[in-house]
């Protein structure tokens, strides 16, 4: 069995943002991408275009329906992947020693060459956070684009992982959690970010932050002034149109009182 370290110099991790995040998927086709042409074995996809198609991706989004205390419902966008915990079980079942956690920055990966498929890795993970490739008969996770964050090649920029920099919303960021002065630990203070089902003991790295209310009170106050009228009479194309509509509308309202009054 593979142990873990005691320590790590960083723990390097995701901060995801439900309050944003809009479930374009966006982030999923962007990993799937990266992932398929570079670190490891490609990922895989069954019957991508026929009747049943499924595949392996080490990023998934879901979206669920849910109804606050107060207020109306809302839908939220659910990002899932590796959350590279501290104590991570996935790492500790391991007969090969092929999932392993890095001591320099924490995070958890796959040493393919090791794997044997076994899938006992997957059993022990509570967040369904690892699938099997089934062409290649690997187990497979996100890597946190660890090909990507130290590639001096790459722009600086695009040192993140590529979720994170195709994020449209901005929903995504990514840095090291163990800094409290890092963004990313500004973040989660300011936030109230949370741990997925901490009562696992498994201390995910990675943390969520959670959605604001919807349609408060003070929300209106807010948006009021943008909700006024730019101009009392419209002019140019949107006059014309108001006029044109208008005419249309008075038309059909003195047929139908025609008929009516037959």
């Amino acid at each position: 069995m593979t142990q873990l370290p005691q320590s790590t110099e960083r723990s390097l991790g995701l901060v995801i943002d439900l309050d944003t995040c809009v479930g374009c998927h966006a982030c999923v086709i962007s990993c799937k991408g990266w992932n398929t042409e570079n670190y490891g074995t490609p990922l895989s996809d069954v019957d991508a275009y026929g009747g049943d198609p499924h595949g392996t991706f080490l990023n998934r989004v879901h979206a669920y329906e849910v109804q606050p205390e107060t207020g109306p419902a809302q839908t939220v966008h659910f990002p899932k992947s590796c959350l590279h915990c501290e104590d991570a079980p996935c790492v500790t079942v391991c007969p090969t020693g092929a999932s392993y956690k890095r001591a320099e920055d924490g995070i958890v990966l796959v040493n393919e060459n090791d794997c044997i498929g076994c899938g006992l890795c997957a059993w022990a993970c509570p967040y369904g956070a690892r699938e099997l490739d089934q062409l290649a008969g690997v187990m497979k996770k996100c890597t946190l684009c660890v090909d990507r964050i130290y590639n001096e090649n790459l722009p600086e920029e695009d040192r993140v992982p590529s979720c994170v920099r195709t994020c449209p919303a901005g929903a995504r960021h990514f840095g090291d959690l163990s800094d409290p002065q890092s963004d990313v630990s500004k973040l989660v203070a300011e936030r109230g970010g949370m741990d997925l089902m901490p009562e696992l003991g498994t201390r995910p790295v990675n943390k969520y932050l959670p959605p604001r209310p919807r349609d408060r009170e003070d929300n209106i106050d807010i948006l009021a002034p943008f909700l006024e009228p730019v101009v009392e009479q419209p002019e140019g194309l949107l006059g014309w149109l108001d006029k044109a509509l208008g005419a249309v509308s008075g038309k059909t309202g003195a047929t139908t009182d025609k008929k009516g009054a037959n």
